[in-house]
C-alpha cells in the first residue's frame, strides 16, 4: 500500500483540480459577454455622439440661416443702408412736422405707417439690425453722413446709433418727435445718453417701453433661449395661438393681427432674436433711472395690462423721470398702445411756424 498523503496535500490536490474552478469554455464565455456588452456600450456612446452632434449642427444651422421674410408693402420714399439696419423716409413735399419711429422687438417699421399717415408729416422710421426690410421695390439711396454702427450687432447702442444718424442729418422741420415702441423705448433713451444735444429740442414719445429697473412680464431663461432655434418654426407656423393669445390684447383690429402675424419673421435670424432678447434683461438691470435726464419733454405710456412687460416696475421707473416726462397710466390697455388706445398718444400739433405759414 501506498503512504497515505498528508490531509493539508489533498486538500490542496482537490483544489488544483476543482472542475468547478478550471471551467475554461465558461470562462471564455463569461469574457465573450464582457466584450458583447462592452461592445453594446460603445455602439450606444457612439449613437449617443451621433446624435447630439446632430442636434447641435441643426441647432447652430437654424440659429444662423436668414430666415423668410414677411409681406412687404408699397413705401413711397428712400432707404438708407446703415449697417445692418435701414431708415426709411416718406416722401414729403413741405413737412409741417417730423417723426422718427423706432419699433419693439420682432416688430418692424410699419407698426407707425397707420397712426402717421397724414401726407405732411415727414416720416422717417427705423428697421433694427439684422431685421428684414418689409418695403416692395425698395429705392436706396446713399449719403455721406451714413456711418456703418461699431457697437454690437443686435444690440440696443447698434440701433440707438442709426437712429442718432437720423436724428442728426434727416429732419426738415424744427417740431421733432421721437416715438419708441417696447425696446424702441431703450433705444431712444440710448441714443438721448450718445447724443444728448440732439435731444434738447425733440418731444418723445416712450409708448410701452423697455425703461431701465423695470422688468420684463415674465423673464426669460438661459435654457428657453437655447431651444429658440427649434420653437421659432412652430412659432412662425402659428403666430397667434391659444399659447401666446393673452400677450396681444384685443385682435379686432385687422392691422394690428396682420402685423403681429408678422413677428417670427421680422429678425432676419433666430441669433438675433436671441441676441435681443438676452439683452433686454441685462439692459434694464444695468441701466439707471439717471438716463431720463438726456430727455428734454414727452410721454411715456405705461398699459395696464401689458403682457410682454411688468407694468408695475415700468410705472415705478418712469415716475423717476422727473417734470420733462408725462407718464400716462393705461388701465386694461395691451403692449400695444398705438392699436389698441390710439386716443391716448399725444396730439402732434402743428409748430407756430406751420400756423403761420398757413395763416399767410
Amino acid at each position: 500500500m501506498g503512504e497515505a498523503q498528508h490531509p493539508s496535500i489533498q486538500r490542496a490536490s482537490n483544489k488544483a483540480y476543482d472542475p468547478e474552478r478550471h471551467d475554461l469554455p465558461g470562462l471564455a464565455r463569461s469574457i465573450e459577454a464582457l466584450m458583447l456588452r462592452r461592445q453594446r456600450m460603445s455602439l450606444l456612446l457612439g449613437v449617443l455622439a451621433v446624435l447630439v452632434a446632430t442636434v447641435l449642427g441643426l441647432r447652430q444651422w437654424l440659429l444662423y440661416r436668414e430666415g423668410p421674410p414677411p409681406p412687404p408693402e408699397s413705401f413711397d420714399g428712400d432707404v438708407y443702408t446703415v449697417g445692418k439696419a435701414a431708415i426709411a423716409e416718406r416722401r414729403c413735399e413741405n413737412p409741417r412736422a417730423t417723426v422718427i419711429g423706432m419699433h419693439g422687438f420682432v416688430g418692424d417699421l410699419r407698426y407707425f405707417t397707420d397712426h402717421y399717415r397724414d401726407p405732411d408729416l415727414q416720416l422717417i422710421l427705423l428697421t433694427s439690425c439684422d431685421y428684414h426690410l418689409p418695403i416692395t421695390q425698395p429705392r436706396y439711396k446713399t449719403a455721406p453722413w451714413v456711418k456703418v454702427p461699431t457697437q454690437e450687432e443686435g444690440s440696443i447702442a447698434y440701433d440707438a446709433a442709426v437712429l442718432v444718424q437720423a436724428l442728426e442729418h434727416l429732419p426738415r422741420t424744427q417740431r421733432i418727435r421721437v416715438h419708441g415702441h417696447s425696446r424702441g423705448g431703450a433705444v431712444i433713451l440710448e441714443a438721448a445718453a450718445l447724443r444728448p444735444d440732439l435731444f434738447k429740442q425733440v418731444e418723445v414719445v416712450l409708448e410701452a417701453p423697455v425703461l431701465p429697473q423695470a422688468r420684463p412680464y415674465v423673464p426669460t431663461t438661459a435654457t428657453q433661449r437655447w431651444f429658440l432655434p427649434f420653437v421659432l418654426p412652430l412659432w412662425q407656423r402659428e403666430p397667434i395661438s391659444r399659447r401666446n393669445r393673452g400677450a396681444w390684447g384685443p385682435l379686432e383690429n385687422t392691422r394690428k393681427r396682420e402685423l403681429i402675424t408678422a413677428f417670427p419673421f421680422n429678425p432676419k435670424r433666430v441669433a438675433t432674436m436671441a441676441a435681443n432678447l438676452k439683452e433686454l434683461d441685462s439692459w434694464m438691470k444695468a441701466r439707471d433711472v439717471s438716463l431720463y435726464q438726456n430727455l428734454a419733454r414727452g410721454t411715456v405710456l405705461v398699459p395696464g395690462k401689458d403682457r410682454v412687460l411688468d407694468t408695475h416696475s415700468m410705472l415705478e421707473s418712469a415716475q423717476k423721470a422727473g417734470p420733462a416726462l408725462n407718464v400716462v397710466k393705461l388701465d386694461g390697455c395691451s403692449h400695444f398702445v398705438i392699436w389698441d388706445r390710439p386716443d391716448a398718444l399725444p396730439t402732434l400739433e402743428r409748430s407756430e411756424a406751420a400756423r403761420e405759414a398757413l395763416a399767410s
